[in-house]
């Protein structure tokens, strides 16, 4: 049988809680709906749901197989309304939710340049540093900074980022240079509540399995935005670690100066994340499409 149909069926059945209800939602049997699941079950040699007269409910093993289901039907709902309406012109409103320092110093102007080429299209652009509930709000995309989400929502990786440590020449000329991360110790720090209260570093030739190094950071100043701890570090008022995507163009411009190039920091990952059950319509698909090559270019 079509293992599709039935990872359809699988979640229909979870999501409406009746094998009657997803047979009837999907124009079919309710004995056809119970062979798919028994073909799904036999294919993947598990069982994934627990049935009798009176009550069905998901299994331990269909929790954990439900998710990857969503995906994949997803997936393949997305190729195939991406290939039957790749021609249509893009028009209509999509609404953006994105971190703030990350909107401020990419997604905004990216999304500007897409709506030069799609002029039929309006975007709403939402600058949060909440979490966001897509299948509770309003927005057809989330982008999100980690590698921590939702199994039930899709993740395409938009980019992956290092994070730079670096402070201003006015900072560096009446405090000094370090040239090791234990040196950090002498300094004042303006770190991210979400670093705590260590950084991490390994060598540029560090072997795999070999522990970074963690040193302690000492600051009176800390923030959950990276744009307020950047313009602390402009003003020289301490060393910074934050995502090169952020830092990258006041590198360039000389108003600040990388730190411990001979040392790396964790990579983060930034995704653009969706609803794992909603159609994308074709004007979404091209803002996605159009943002994963906008960075990659850049």
């Amino acid at each position: 049988m079509d293992r599709l149909i039935a990872m359809r069926v699988f979640v229909e059945v979870v999501d409406l809680g009746s094998l009657t209800a997803a047979a009837s939602k999907l124009d079919m049997s309710r004995s056809m709906a119970t062979r798919y699941i028994a073909s799904l079950e036999k294919s993947f040699s598990i069982k994934l749901l627990n049935r009798n007269s009176r009550s069905l409910h998901i299994t331990n093993a269909g929790e954990e197989v439900l998710p990857y289901c969503r995906q994949i039907l997803s997936l393949n709902d997305e190729a195939m309304y991406k290939t039957s309406n790749e021609d249509a012109e893009a028009t209509g409103l999509i609404r953006v939710a994105c971190s703030v320092s990350f909107g401020q110093a990419y997604v905004a102007a990216a999304i500007r340049r897409f709506l030069t080429h799609f002029p039929k299209v309006s975007v709403e652009l939402v600058l949060t540093e909440r979490d966001v509930d897509l299948t509770k709000e309003p927005f057809d995309i989330f982008i999100q900074i980690g590698n921590r989400f939702d199994q039930n929502m899709v993740a395409r990786q938009l980019t992956r980022c290092h994070s730079v440590v670096c402070a201003s020449e006015d900072y560096l000329n009446e405090f000094g240079r370090p040239v090791t991360p234990n040196q950090l110790t002498a300094h004042t720090c303006l770190t991210h509540v979400g670093l705590g209260k260590h950084w991490l570093f390994k060598t540029t030739t560090q072997k795999s399995g070999q522990e970074p190094i963690e040193v302690p950071i000492f600051g009176h100043f800390k923030s959950n935005d990276v744009m307020v701890l950047m313009q602390a570090a402009l003003a020289g008022e301490g060393i910074t670690c934050l995502p090169s995507i952020i830092v990258q163009p006041y590198l360039d411009s000389g108003e600040l100066s990388p730190l411990l190039e001979r040392y790396v920091t964790g990579e983060v990952d930034i995704h653009i994340i969706y609803p794992t059950r909603k159609h994308l319509t074709n004007r979404v698909n091209k803002l996605i499409d159009f943002l994963i090559e906008d960075c990659n270019d850049r």
